[in-house]
């Protein structure tokens, strides 16, 4: 084999990449895109604000059924307004899950030491 069929199969080497219309400045550029789309979804996706939205429509909704409970679903639990109170328990508790959301949001993503740098540290040209 010739030195230049090596380089043209080995994706590290700078000539590869040159054939195919991308620099190392592109790639960079790409992943550094890439890894704020990803943080971006992991804020709007956050496990807290998914939980304390469900639990505040279904506490609403419990609430209000158990404000328009006739006497006899109340008898039926024993004189206790069963759907009224697990309403406005599930109520707090999404309310809990979403004010945690807010006082404590997700860390952001760690900028970028020095935009100039390749991986591993090396300058870039």
């Amino acid at each position: 084999m010739t030195e230049n069929s090596d380089h043209s199969e080995n994706p590290d080497h700078p000539e590869h990449s040159a054939r195919h219309g991308y620099s190392e400045k592109d790639v960079q550029r790409e992943v550094t895109e890439l890894e704020g789309k990803s943080a971006t979804a992991a804020r709007l996706f956050d496990i807290r604000r998914i939980i304390g939205g469900l639990f505040v429509i279904y506490g609403v909704i419990v609430t209000i059924v158990g404000l328009t409970d006739d006497d006899a679903a109340i008898d039926k639990a024993e004189g206790i307004n069963i759907n009224l109170w697990t309403g406005l328990g599930m109520l707090l508790l999404g309310l809990f899950f979403l004010a945690w959301l807010k006082l404590r949001p997700t860390a952001p993503p760690p900028p970028d030491v020095d935009a100039g740098a390749a991986p591993g540290g090396r300058p870039t040209e």
